[in-house]
Parts: structure tokens; C-alpha cells; sequence
């Protein structure tokens, strides 16, 4: 048995069928809360704007590997021509 730290809704949730970090919905208020601990089994709810967020960080990190710079690449080559 968990509780909803949204609407303090007695819920259901079998600690065998779900792992940490697992997501669930709420039946009673509908938050989407994440299983923080198993034992006790324990609930914290889900902030949909910050994965959102994360998605943008990821891009951007994306972007920094490709500085779009290939002249230092052929410059890298004529050295070890040399």
C-alpha cells in the first residue's frame, strides 16, 4: 500500500511489480508519481515541466560535441602528413 503525495489517496501498488524509478499514475487524481523507494514503498510526484527541461539540456549537450569547426580537423591531418 502506497500513498499519493498529491491527494493522500490509498493506493494499491504491489513493491514486487515495480522497481525504482518506475513511473505510475495516480487512480484517484491522475498525477504521474515516481516509485522513489521500495521498501517502504514510497511515492514523489512528477514534475512534467522538468522533463521537458531535461529534453532541452540533452540537445544542447548534443550540439557542444559538434562545434562545426572542420578546418581543425583538415589542420590535425597536415600535421601528421608533415
Amino acid at each position: 500500500m502506497a500513498t499519493c503525495p498529491e491527494c493522500d489517496a490509498d493506493m494499491e501498488v504491489d513493491e514486487f511489480d515495480v522497481d525504482k524509478g518506475d513511473l505510475i499514475s495516480c487512480p484517484e487524481c491522475g498525477s504521474n508519481l515516481e516509485v522513489t523507494s521500495l521498501a517502504p514503498l514510497e511515492l514523489e510526484a512528477v514534475d512534467e515541466d522538468d522533463d521537458e527541461d531535461d529534453d532541452d539540456e540533452e540537445e544542447v549537450e548534443e550540439d557542444d560535441f559538434d562545434d562545426g569547426d572542420a578546418d581543425d580537423d583538415e589542420e590535425e591531418k597536415e600535421d601528421w602528413d608533415e
